[in-house]
């Protein structure tokens, strides 16, 4: 009996073990348990995001419209076109030229709207008697004028050239600390003896950003003058830009660079040299003119490249660009045709009067020239040599550029008509400028062709055209017109229509 209750007993708790795992706890079940507690919380959360406030705009935020509206706000503001008041020049002249080339300054500086600053090694002595009432108003027409900072600390090596050379590199700097952070976009270095044609400057510089690294200009006319110095430097007389980024950076560092090049003739090769340093090269704009050439340089500008006319250098030594005049005189001649159509301003165009078997060449507002018998546009766009280069010899190997020779052939001479007057007609929107001949070639011509010296004056009209250089470069075409005047030719010129090409038909 004994036994049997003890059996009993092992029975009885065996069977309370079993009643305390009851199957509610299982491993199992609790699985499941957790399993359906978390899909549950899960489920709710949901329900709560979708149907929170901010819902709606967080998924119309992941729309592609939202996306570029966010993109757009965060996106500067375009940039402003560059204008003349985000120029800056730095022009370098000296007291004992001053009064005679402050002339030039007053034919292209705007005081209303440019800003620079002209930087004399001393201050000017006082202007001739003759010159007192027009020094009065030279605070009016012309920049401001300052004193170059003393460079005598800087070492000059060089025994053919002059130490202001160091001083004139500097303007760069100098002209920077002046005006930095007054909207500068581009700092324009010049000569005194150098004439700009602002808004073509303008059209150049419009095409780069002045927030990187840009050194523009272009080398000398002549091949031994960039042998000599480099083809990879901004001649600083036909003018050069600097972008703003550029010039801060430049001048960090140009009084420790100029330290490490006195041998070094000029400024501009000493500003080239710090170039290299900061690892910038020449963007070269063919429109700025050196002009180290001497005699006439009508060659030049009658076959001038495609390319806005930017500056003209040495305006001392070269002949007058119109005859019979001064070069102050010619240079005032040239207001008419900036102001109505600049763009356009010494750009050439080729075209053929078949009747009589002429080509014709229009420098629009400059010079216009007839030919007898038919010249292909590949040898009129050429231009003649009526000039030397620097080194006064006839040498045509001596020229950055191809050059063709002048005619001894009285009958391949060229008659020449020079702007005589421009205006604009309101009622057709277009310009009206007269060319009239100047001198007569020899007459002593066998050929059986009609002789241009019956036409006395040329007439062109032609449509301003502000956005030339925004488009392909491409020479503008002109037509020859019928006309009943006497001793006169009339010329359309503008841009070229589809197909329209220079060619004799």
């Amino acid at each position: 009996m004994k036994e049997t209750s003890k059996d009993e007993d092992s029975w009885d708790q065996r069977d309370n073990m079993k009643s305390s795992h009851h199957p509610y706890y299982s491993l199992p079940r609790l699985i499941t348990f957790f399993f359906a507690f978390f899909s549950v919380s899960y489920f709710l959360y949901s329900l709560q995001f979708l149907y929170s406030p901010h819902s709606s705009s967080s998924s119309c935020d992941t729309s592609p419209i939202h996306d570029s509206a966010r993109q757009a706000q965060a996106l500067p503001p375009p940039p402003t076109q560059t204008t003349l008041h985000h120029i800056v020049f730095g022009i370098a002249s000296s007291a004992k030229l001053w009064h005679h080339r402050k002339n030039y300054l007053k034919v292209w500086w705007r005081p209303d709207r440019m800003r620079g600053v002209v930087w004399l090694d001393k201050p000017p002595p006082p202007p001739p008697q003759r010159d007192v009432a027009d020094g009065q108003d030279d605070l009016a027409l012309l920049p401001p004028v300052k004193i170059s900072s003393n460079t005598s600390g800087f070492k000059y090596k060089n025994p053919k050239g002059d130490r202001s050379a160091v001083r004139i590199s500097r303007i760069v700097s100098e002209t920077f600390r002046q005006l930095d952070g007054r909207e500068m976009r581009w700092l324009v270095m010049g000569d005194d003896d150098t004439v700009f044609v602002a808004e073509n400057l303008v059209r150049v510089l419009s095409k780069y950003d002045h927030n990187q690294y840009y050194y523009i200009g272009s080398w000398s006319e002549s091949h031994l003058q960039n042998i000599y110095f480099s083809y990879n430097m901004g001649y600083g007389g036909g003018g050069f830009a600097i972008s703003y980024a550029l010039a801060r950076a430049l001048e960090r560092m140009q009084d420790r660079c100029l330290q490490r090049y006195p041998g070094l003739y000029g400024s501009d090769d000493r500003v080239q040299a710090c170039m290299a340093e900061l690892g910038v090269p020449l963007t070269r704009e063919p429109g700025f003119h050196q002009f180290d050439v001497y005699g006439n340089v009508f060659g030049l500008l009658a076959a001038h490249p495609i390319t806005p006319l930017i500056s003209l250098h040495h305006l001392d030594v070269v002949e007058p660009i119109f005859p019979k005049t001064t070069q102050f005189q010619a240079l005032q001649r040239l207001r008419a045709p900036l102001e109505l159509d600049s763009a356009s301003l010494m750009q050439q165009s080729i075209c053929y009067d078949r009747i009589r078997s002429w080509t014709v060449s229009v420098s629009w507002g400059y010079a216009v020239q007839i030919y007898r018998g038919i010249h292909l546009p590949r040898d009129v766009e050429t231009p003649s040599r009526t000039f030397l280069h620097w080194y006064k010899r006839a040498d045509p190997a001596g020229f950055a550029f191809n050059t063709r020779p002048l005619t001894k052939n009285l009958c391949e001479k060229p008659f020449v008509y020079f702007l005589s007057d421009a205006a604009h007609n309101a009622s057709t929107n277009a310009t009206l400028s007269e060319y009239v001949l100047h001198g007569v070639p020899s007459p002593d011509c066998e050929w059986k062709i009609a002789d241009p010296s019956r036409i006395r004056r040329v007439e062109v009209r032609k449509k301003p055209d502000p956005h030339l250089w925004d488009k392909a470069p491409r020479r503008n075409c002109c037509v020859v017109l019928p006309t009943k005047k006497k001793f006169a030719m009339e010329v359309n010129v503008g841009e070229c229509r589809e197909d329209e090409i220079a060619e004799l038909r």
